[in-house]
């Protein structure tokens, strides 16, 4: 058991839905596997599933737990700032693609 520190700048979505839910709604949450530790009170970058950045979040709560199954989760609560453009997403997508994802398919 320990936790991983995620990059402060950078909030990668898993899941379409989760994602749906914020882009629609301006307030959203995810579920990641492990203990992990969110920057609460920073704004990040979100990324799609297949690493696009689509918007400026502002992470409100990070709660790390292990479940009644023994399983290891947080669950990290944020609101919606603003999309981004699409240049912005472009610039963005590109930039972690290099600096956290590997190479990006062309």
């Amino acid at each position: 058991m320990g936790f991983q520190t995620e990059f402060n700048s950078v909030c990668k979505f898993k899941s379409e839905q989760e994602l749906y839910e914020l882009l629609e709604y301006g307030r959203g949450k995810m579920k990641k596997s492990g203990l992990r530790i969110f920057p609460t009170g920073q704004k990040v970058i979100a990324y799609t599933p297949d690493n696009t950045a689509v918007a400026i979040v502002k992470i409100v709560a990070s709660i790390a737990e292990i479940n009644f199954q023994g399983e290891e989760v947080t669950e990290v609560e944020m609101e919606l700032v603003r999309k981004l453009t699409d240049e912005e997403s472009r610039i963005q997508t590109a930039l972690a693609f290099e600096m956290f994802f590997g190479e990006q398919k062309v």
